[in-house]
């Protein structure tokens, strides 16, 4: 078996991390602050429920010009879908659909004298093939990416069709696979945008604290382009700007230094105006700086330990039942967070989109971001880590300037074996290379009680990999107390931080009844979960931060108790429709006096 292991592994290392979104380029960095044309609205729509639509020409609107031939499709009559969001909330009748369905629209485009122009897509769920004028452009796999295509010289001055082949069909080897506990939304669920450039742009860029001299700012920048070429980077509000040429790959890195920096923190979110000038190309960003690091079992913030005071939610809108994917969506949600008086959001179980990502930012609520990785994983194949490492890559790309990101999660819930732990450890050596300056954590849930001991203990090699240990444990609800709450014995990673990364309980908002009885669903067996649960992290020694689930209830085809579930995980301190239960009021007063 550790043969084979190291066979897979061998072949994995050598595969192209951006592999999956076919015909596209690395996604621009801070594509919301470029020249851009917003492509959101009404589209035309039809579902294509046996996946006939490209056999049919679907992607080339076609239509009747003789007395013989006809078309038995037309996009001028179909139904319309709202870009960005999901279908599933749009029509009753799309409820439950998994499977094909078409977007479709017209647009005119902007002359493009000199530069270049793309496409590009914030997210579709979860795979799509893109065809402009007929042609297919790129194809592309993963819910929560971006992905671009470059259409330079494919454009039509006026009246462009661009029409995607959007299917949300689960399939084991997909990321997340054929069981997961979240609404399996489907269509464009988020920003689409036409985005010019000049011939040679700023593709990427990265800003740092340097790790032994936090005055110093280490910079990163990449052109679109090889060869050398002039460029600077300028931070205002600290009166430095720094000059200077890229390497032959197109490459600018140097470090700068200022005795002013002040650090972003949750108390004091402070972000700097960056300007990047090269050629014809000028582009700004909102970056902050700050420093995170472990110190035993203490995460250290600015050099001053942070407990994270967490909880989670989906990109999800619950009064609207549907995928959370403008700014306004992004206020309320991260606002809700705040309320509850959470200095830190572990977003579930995927990256969410930029206004949430962003906002949190501004707001200053540190995150926690990771990939689907969630349970059921096809860990043993090589296509699944290829996809694995794009995304992962894709994420890391996009969100690595905000420095409110502070943790990436590598999975959650997936037991160990020799086929999982190797891909966890390509996954987390790709990602290092690509960004060391932040805490790589796991999602846990074997942490279990040892008779023997009559203590809770954890094996799993993927402990000393990682920076902080996190573990799902849920007393009271899928585990029993095996002693009274506030005699609870620990031995999980000692010596190293660890974060409850999930607890909880299920209760129907409104509903009452014993406490001490799990089946009653009520509002006070969750209070009462939630008093016990507090109880037993007491006597963690090394426990530096917990995150209930979940700040919502949420969608989820698995909970299906007629009259108590109706398709939604009810484990929410706030109901469906927003209203606080009481375990939002326990969590509430504790993190208020933590």
């Amino acid at each position: 078996m550790k043969l084979k292991v190291i066979v897979l592994l061998s072949a994995l290392l050598s595969l192209p991390v951006f592999a999956s979104a076919e015909g596209a380029t690395v996604p621009l960095a801070n594509v919301y602050g470029r020249n851009t044309v917003s492509l959101n609205g009404a589209w035309r729509a039809i579902a294509d429920i046996y996946d006939r639509g490209e056999r049919m020409g679907f992607q080339k609107n076609l239509k009747a010009s003789g007395k013989d031939d006809f078309y038995e499709y037309s996009f001028d009559e179909a139904l319309q879908l709202n870009v960005p969001g999901d279908w599933n909330c749009q029509y009753p009748e799309f409820k439950y659909y998994e499977g094909t369905i078409w977007y479709a629209r017209h647009f005119d485009a902007p002359t493009p004298g000199e530069g270049r122009q793309f496409l590009y897509f914030a997210g579709v769920s979860y795979r799509c093939k893109v065809f402009l004028n007929g042609e297919q452009i790129a194809s592309h796999e993963g819910s929560f990416f971006p992905f671009q295509v470059e259409v330079t010289g494919k454009l039509l001055e006026k009246d462009n069709f661009l029409a995607v082949e959007v299917n949300n069909r689960r399939t084991e080897d997909a990321i997340p696979a054929l069981d997961f506990d979240w609404w399996n939304y489907g269509g464009i669920t988020r920003d689409v945008m036409l985005v010019s450039t000049p011939d040679v742009y700023v593709n990427d860029w990265f800003l740092s604290l340097d790790k032994d001299d936090l005055r110093r700012i280490n910079v990163q920048v990449t052109l679109s382009e090889p060869g050398e070429r002039c460029l600077s980077v300028e931070i205002p509000e600290l009166k430095i700007k720094k000059c200077g040429r890229t390497d032959d790959n197109g490459v600018f890195q140097c470090s700068v230094k200022s005795s002013k920096i002040s650090y972003w923190s949750p108390s004091s979110p402070k972000t700097y105006k960056v300007v990047i000038r090269s050629g014809k190309d000028t582009v700004s960003d909102e970056i902050g700086f700050r420093d995170i690091r472990v110190d035993g079992t203490t995460i250290l913030l600015n050099g001053k330990p942070f407990f994270a005071k967490s909880v989670s939610f989906h990109e999800e809108v619950p009064q609207r039942m549907g995928r959370a994917c403008t700014a306004e969506d992004a206020a309320y949600l991260i606002g809700e967070a705040k309320a509850l008086g959470a200095n830190m959001v572990r977003l579930a179980h995927y990256p969410q989109n930029e206004y949430i990502v962003r906002l949190a930012e501004r707001e200053g609520i540190v995150l926690w971001e990771e990939i689907p990785l969630w349970q059921k994983i096809k860990f043993s194949d090589e296509a699944t880590l290829a996809k694995a490492l794009d995304m992962y890559s894709t994420m890391l790309l996009r969100d690595r300037n905000r420095c409110n990101v502070c943790f990436w999660g590598l999975a959650n819930e997936t037991r160990p074996s020799d086929a999982r732990n190797a891909f966890l450890t390509v996954l987390l050596d790709n990602a290092k290379s690509i960004d060391d300056t932040r805490l790589y954590t796991l999602a846990d849930d074997i942490a279990d009680y040892n008779p023997e001991t009559g203590i809770v203990e954890m094996n799993d090699p993927m402990i000393d990999k990682v920076d902080v240990v996190a573990i799902n444990k849920y007393l009271g609800w899928y585990a029993k107390w095996t002693s009274e709450p506030a005699d609870m014995k620990w031995n999980v990673a000692p010596g190293k931080p660890l974060i409850i990364s999930e607890f909880g309980g299920e209760a129907l908002y409104g509903r009452h009844g014993d406490e001490t009885v799990a089946s009653s669903w009520s509002e006070e067996y969750q209070a009462k979960l939630y008093r016990d649960n507090l109880a037993a992290f007491e006597n963690i020694e090394n426990l530096a931060g917990i995150s209930p689930w979940v700040l919502f209830d949420f969608r989820s085809p698995r909970r299906c108790f007629p009259g108590l579930q109706d398709g939604w995980n009810r484990k929410g301190l706030l109901s469906d429709q927003g209203e606080r239960k009481m375990s939002w009021y326990i969590m509430n007063e504790y993190y208020n006096h933590k």
